[in-house]
């Protein structure tokens, strides 16, 4: 077994802001819970089906967080050679924890999007799953035009966020029955309280879901598509995919 955490971040780099992945960094203890509650283990699990990863494939989930996507991915492909991103240290950590209690094999890079680890046309997936819309629109096409470089010609990327036709907070698929309003309803308004935000805090951008067809699009990408959807309490989640062009 081999799970490492990496620091990739330049000196400059080191105060650079972030949005956490539950929104407050108070809330990180929580957000393996609300995944639960709010159903994402599911949403990861497609994610990886609609992916179809082979066996010694090289993989990086982008804002891996507490390593949720990235342990899908070799739940369903041990052989696959798992990276995960994160700018959040402490998420890190927790997904290094989950590895070695899984006994798989995981790197992980303490970094940001826009700045894959991987050497030019060296990757066959990139995944992300709720990490896009933290970033602002610069970020993003930043994020965009480095799968680009970082995938082999042929290789895809697939993206889960939170958009897309119809999109609203209070989907009409109620697979957390049974919760109230527990962990589930401040799931459900975390992204409102994230909104309200102070000014001076990390922007997340509200050009998702068919922003990210548009995204990768405009990066060059070939043949980008929403390929499913599933309705949450929290929102409309869409999956999108693009493979880099072979020429």
């Amino acid at each position: 077994m081999d799970v490492r955490i990496l620091d990739q971040r330049t000196p400059e780099e080191r105060d650079r802001p972030f949005l956490p992945g539950a929104g407050k960094t108070w809330l990180l203890p929580f957000y393996d819970v609300f995944s639960g509650v709010a159903g994402v283990r599911a949403l990861h699990e497609r994610a990886v089906g609609l992916a179809g990863i082979e066996p010694r494939q090289a993989v990086v989930d982008v804002g891996c967080g507490t390593g949720n996507l990235s342990l899908a991915v070799l739940a369903a492909q041990p052989a696959a050679r798992v990276t995960g991103l994160d700018p959040d240290a402490d998420a890190l950590r927790r997904a290094a924890r989950k590895a070695r209690r899984r006994g798989v094999d995981l790197t992980l890079v303490q970094g940001y999007a826009d700045r894959i680890p991987a050497q030019d046309a060296s990757l066959d997936h990139v995944v992300s799953s709720l990490a896009l819309h933290h970033l602002d629109d610069d970020g993003r096409s930043a994020f965009a035009r480095d799968a680009l470089r970082a995938l082999r010609p042929g290789g895809t990327v697939t993206i889960v966020d939170f958009g897309g036709p119809s999109s609203h907070v209070g989907g009409a698929d109620h697979s957390t029955h049974g919760h109230g309003r527990g962990l589930a309803h401040v799931l459900r308004h975390l992204p409102r309280l994230r909104r309200a935000r102070p000014a001076h805090d990390h922007v997340m951008s509200h050009d998702h879901g068919d922003g990210v067809i548009a995204l990768l699009a405009a990066a060059g990408f070939d043949d980008v598509r929403e390929v499913a959807h599933a309705l949450r309490r929290f929102g409309r989640v869409t999956f999108v995919q693009a493979t880099r062009p072979s020429s």
